[in-house]
């Protein structure tokens, strides 16, 4: 093989093309599989007052009101046909990386699930973090399932990219009203 400085060997081509092929292969697989680094947009909103959030179910978007007229929109996943709910709430507590208790619904649909799972394990449907409501056992948390938000996939809680979750955690505070729209 011909060195073409001291010490270094210039690498085979077979070797060099499966490199890149494995490269190009996990940037594409990253790429799939990761949220976006930031979901939200500010737009223009009015009717509601500041400091609330507004879910618009057939949307799939949340909105929270940052100032008169106007709003930060995030995707988000919604209850699935007939779990769907509308009606007023408020946000009573908030927790990170919360452990998740299937319902009797969930538990009765997959029974194979486990009584409780783990704040912070991978497969908790919460995520990082969850704002839950005083309406049903209704929630807005995160989600181990990036995929799943901006579609009709819950039990009737309304899912964020995890970092969108920690963002409204950090403005929405005990007591925040929440409207939820068909």
């Amino acid at each position: 093989m011909r060195r073409y400085f001291p010490g270094m060997k210039m690498p085979r081509f077979p070797t060099l093309a499966l490199a890149v092929v494995a490269a190009v292969a996990a940037l594409v697989a990253a790429l799939l599989t990761a949220a976006p680094v930031a979901a939200r947009e500010t737009v223009m909103f009015h009717g509601y007052p500041v400091g609330s959030i507004v879910v618009r179910t057939n949307e799939r978007h949340l909105y929270y009101v940052a100032a008169p007229g106007m709003a930060w929109r995030y995707p988000v996943g919604v209850g699935r046909a007939g779990k769907a709910w509308s009606g007023r709430a408020s946000v009573y507590s908030k927790q990170i990386n919360p452990a998740w208790a299937p319902p009797p619904d969930v538990r009765r649909d997959s029974p194979h699930l486990p009584r409780v799972i783990p704040g912070g394990a991978p497969n908790n449907p919460l995520g990082v973090a969850v704002l839950a409501l005083d309406y049903g056992s209704y929630a807005i948390h995160g989600t181990n399932n990036p995929a799943s938000v901006g579609r009709f996939v819950s039990y009737g809680c309304i899912r964020m990219y995890n970092q969108d979750v920690m963002e409204l955690y950090r403005v929405a505070g005990l007591g925040t009203q929440v409207f939820v729209l068909p």
